[in-house]
């Protein structure tokens, strides 16, 4: 028996070699929620579920072998408010809580030899690797399958207790676990579409389509992109007087406050309708008009500034849908470092329905820095990228990577690099346009 906490110990045992720890999972359980955890499951580093990460976790702690992931429960009610100052202080009491519990979970592991780690529920980040993943370890797909919950319609994990009112954590520790978690074998989310609903960009479709560029645009207008072109408002105004054109009087206490007391979310509003897990859905199957009128309709009734880039759907659904909310109409922020990333993203800020009507074929060359080669097809408002020049394309287009990235970033004008013959094109310049157009910034 090998002491954890002064009050509870751990079994352990070696493998035939005795070289190797192999943990209890029903102590180590305990433990975690002794240190606050609400729920714990366990994943082995092998599994297939999170294969998409293990390279990503083993370059930051190569003796990983198990994955710790574990949930702590918000409180309802302060998400919900339509006051999202009140929500905030939630958000950030409950994350400071969950990289609390994992650092006390790490500290008595280390005490016992046992290598670990605990990334951040959210921030600190790598923000050298901006915009792309910053994050350590997705913790969401790892809850999955830890049996923690599932993904709901609004990409959250809805616990089957206490609903998507948690916040996430994982803990990667250099040992094996006698028992492994495995997922749910329902799905809590009940496709009520109220978060569909109450999203005031509609980053949610009710098909189940998520525009990740509408609500990074909006709800994280505080963090990393909003935080850079404020900066760039700042540097690129003559005076006061100026930079009050371009940023209000309110807007800039309110990113006072997020760089004092962390950064605010906008809306999360996803969050705060959804009904499922047991401990919230009582009063949701009892009343659901009183459900509605009041956690819902507050929340879509609330007059605010929402943030958008032109001409993409998030405006055209604002437009719409609360034509009595502000709009304000700012820059995409999620600009490619490198071509890779230009790939990559693609997906990300794609703007199905500005897209309507266009069915056609890219091929992209990229030469100089980067060299690269990809197919480019929208059809039916359906984004594909694919590696090499596959099929025939109606436009072609060959470009000096530097030039593009430029061009992506405002820096270069598109007639300035064709006359350069930075960029060259074969086929209708008018489809260069539409291309264009399904990915505004």
């Amino acid at each position: 028996m090998t002491t954890i906490h002064s009050n509870r110990t751990l079994n352990s045992k070696k493998d035939d070699q005795g070289t190797q720890n192999i943990l209890s999972g029903a102590d180590l359980k305990q433990q975690c929620l002794d240190a606050g955890a609400d729920d714990v499951g366990f994943v082995a580093i092998d599994r297939p579920e999170i294969s998409d990460q293990r390279d990503d976790i083993l370059a930051v702690f190569p003796n990983a072998k198990t994955l710790i992931s574990f949930v702590c429960r918000m409180n309802r009610e302060p998400i919900r408010s339509p006051a999202r100052s009140i929500a905030n202080l939630e958000f950030h009491h409950t994350g400071d809580q969950v990289d609390s519990v994992g650092r006390k979970i790490v500290t008595s592991l280390e005490k016992m030899g046992i290598g670990a780690i605990n990334p951040a529920m959210g921030f600190p980040m790598e923000m050298a690797h901006f915009p792309g993943k910053l994050w350590v370890i997705s913790h969401k797909p790892v809850a999955v399958a830890a049996g923690l919950g599932a993904m709901g319609i609004h990409r959250n994990v809805i616990h089957p207790k206490f609903g998507n009112f948690i916040l996430l954590g994982t803990i990667v520790i250099d040992a094996e676990v006698s028992t492994s978690s495995k997922p749910i074998e329902y799905n809590p989310c009940l496709e009520c579409k109220l978060c569909v609903a109450a999203c005031p960009v509609g980053a949610i479709g009710a098909d189940g389509y998520f525009d990740f560029s509408a609500c990074y645009t909006h709800n994280y207008r505080e963090f990393m992109g909003g935080f850079s072109d404020w900066v760039g408002h700042i540097s690129d105004s003559k005076n006061r007087k100026e930079y009050r054109t371009k940023v209000s009087d309110p807007e800039t206490v309110s990113i006072w406050q997020s760089l004092s007391f962390g950064a605010n979310y906008k809306a999360a509003y996803c969050l705060a309708v959804c009904p499922a897990g047991e401990e919230v859905i009582g009063n949701y199957q009892a009343d659901k008009k009183q459900h509605i009128n009041n956690v819902v309709k507050p929340l879509q009734k609330k007059g605010e500034a929402l943030y958008v880039i032109p001409n993409s759907d998030a405006a055209s659904h604002a437009a719409r849908h609360f034509p009595y909310k502000l709009q304000r109409k700012v820059r995409g922020s999620l600009i490619p470092q490198s071509i890779a990333g230009f790939l990559k993203g693609l997906p990300l800020v794609f703007q199905r329905h500005q897209s309507e009507g266009l069915n056609a074929v890219y091929h992209f060359t990229f030469t100089g820095k980067e060299n690269a080669q990809a197919t480019i097809e929208i059809r039916n408002k359906k984004l594909e990228v694919k590696t090499g020049h596959i099929g025939k394309a109606i436009l072609t287009v060959k470009a000096d990577s530097e030039t593009w990235l430029k061009f992506l970033a405002k820096e270069v004008s598109m007639v300035s690099a064709l006359l350069r013959l930075k960029i060259r094109l074969k086929g209708p310049l008018k489809l260069l346009l539409a291309f264009g157009k399904c990915f505004p910034s």
